[in-house]
Formats: structure tokens, C-alpha cells, sequence
């Protein structure tokens, strides 16, 4: 699906929540959203723990904001990371956050940017609280990330019949299909990932080994495909209708 580019976006990084291998592949998925204008990674920069970060930091013109751990036990990180969030909030001058880690202590900071009308991406471990998930208008899974620069991390394509044995799987593709089709059943891919993208934030084709949402709704063999000229008279425009609406 296309995202709609927003000009300014805040990075902030949870380098205690995050690995640098992510960083190459996070950098490239935040600039399909818009231009990271600010990009900050928090922890403790005393710590031979985070010795694997510092050697990516200049490279990307990424600023190391020093938190002290000051109680064992108690994470100082996410509470900096919480404090610049919303000062950078309140200046008015951005448009979404990308906040990295898969702490659901970010939960409520995401609901609290995205009350204040701004967008915000989340990008964790597949072991990401489901709060902190759904708290994101987009949440994308590092894992993904690490495999678009390291093919030993690549994620295998699932194949037809495992696809369809993911009932969830099934049921929200149909379900986005239905919202969005007309009377005959077609619905516009476009339309149709939008809808996918409000029922289930952490939704991407790339979780399955696919990297467009129409490479995947034809492995699943449970959709038919038309394929038409654009109000334009030369774009091709995708339209996708359940199977088991065929006439």
C-alpha cells in the first residue's frame, strides 16, 4: 500500500530495546514516510552494552543522548526518550514519530502523540507488546528490517497452504476486500490495503515472504484479479475480489 509522505519526522531510538543491525533497513523504511529530521538513540553511552551502537552513530548522523542507569532495575531510557518526545511534540513543528523499541512502556506516548493528530510508526521485535502495536498508526517488525539487508535473515515465503491455515490472516484480508469493494464484489488494491492498514497496524506483506499485499493475496489462491486502464488512459489499476463472490 502507499503511505502518504509526511515532511518531518522525529526518530527516536531505544538503543537498550533495539539492535544496530536494524539500522540500515529502519533508515530506508522511515524515508518511504518522509524526511527524519531529528534522530536521536538513548542509553547509557558509558556501558560497554552499547559498544556495537557508537560504531553506527556517525555514520548516520544519529545523536547519542547520555541517560545514566541510575536504579537497577529501573529503565532511565524510556523515560528521556518519553520527556524529549513530548518537548518535541509541543514545538508543532512535526508531522509523525518513529519511535524504536519493543518496550510497551511506549504505549500511552504513542496514543498521546497520535490524539495530538500526528502519525506515529512503531518499529519493534516480533515480541512487541500488542498494546504498544495497536497504540501505532504503522507498526513495522525489525525483523523485516534485518532481513532486507542480510539475506541469511531472510523470511521464507509461506506458501499457499500455510497462508491459508492463518485464519486471522485470512479473515483480515477478506474483511479489507468486503469494506472495500463495490456492488459486483471488486475492490481497488490500493483501497483495500488501506482498509487492512486500520483493522491491524503491524500488518506487512513482508511478514510473510512477499514483498507487495498483491503478491500475497495471489498466493493465497482465495482472490481473483482484474487488472484495468486508469482514469488517466495509461496507469494500470489492480482490483481483487473474493472467490467465493464470483458470479
Amino acid at each position: 500500500m502507499a503511505w502518504e509522505k509526511t515532511e518531518r519526522l522525529v526518530v527516536l531510538i531505544d538503543a537498550d530495546n533495539a539492535q544496530p543491525a536494524i539500522i540500515e533497513g529502519l533508515l530506508a523504511e522511515v524515508a518511504k514516510y518522509g524526511t527524519s529530521s531529528v534522530k536521536r538513540i538513548y542509553g547509557d553511552w558509558t556501558s560497554t552494552a552499547l559498544k556495537s551502537w557508537k560504531e553506527v552513530l556517525l555514520e548516520h548522523s544519529i545523536q547519542p543522548i547520555q541517560q545514566f542507569g541510575y536504579t537497577k532495575g529501573k529503565n532511565a531510557t524510556d523515560s528521556a526518550m518519553i520527556i524529549d518526545a513530548m518537548d518535541l511534540l509541543y514545538t508543532g513543528k512535526f508531522n509523525g514519530f518513529c519511535i524504536v523499541s519493543s518496550d510497551s512502556d511506549f504505549t500511552k506516548l504513542a496514543s498521546r502523540i497520535r490524539e495530538s493528530g500526528l502519525v506515529v510508526y512503531g518499529f519493534g521485535e516480533r515480541k512487541t507488546p500488542a498494546a504498544f502495536v495497536s497504540a501505532c498508526d504503522k507498526f513495522i517488525y525489525t525483523e523485516v528490517l534485518r532481513a532486507k539487508i542480510n539475506e541469511n535473515e531472510s523470511i521464507a515465503k509461506k506458501s499457499m497452504a500455510e497462508l491459508k491455515q492463518d485464519t486471522r490472516l485470512v479473515r483480515l484480508l477478506r474483511n479489507a476486500v468486503e469494506a472495500s469493494s463495490d456492488e459486483s464484489g471488486w475492490a481497488h488494491l490500493a483501497t483495500t490495503g488501506g482498509n487492512i492498514a486500520k483493522q491491524s497496524p503491524e500488518f506487512d506483506p513482508r511478514n510473510y515472504g512477499y514483498i507487495r499485499l498483491g503478491e500475497l493475496l495471489a498466493a493465497t489462491k482465495l482472490f481473483d484479479f482484474d487488472e484495468r486502464i486508469g482514469g488517466d488512459g495509461q496507469s494500470k489499476v489492480i482490483y481483487v475480489r473474493d472467490k467465493r463472490k464470483k458470479i
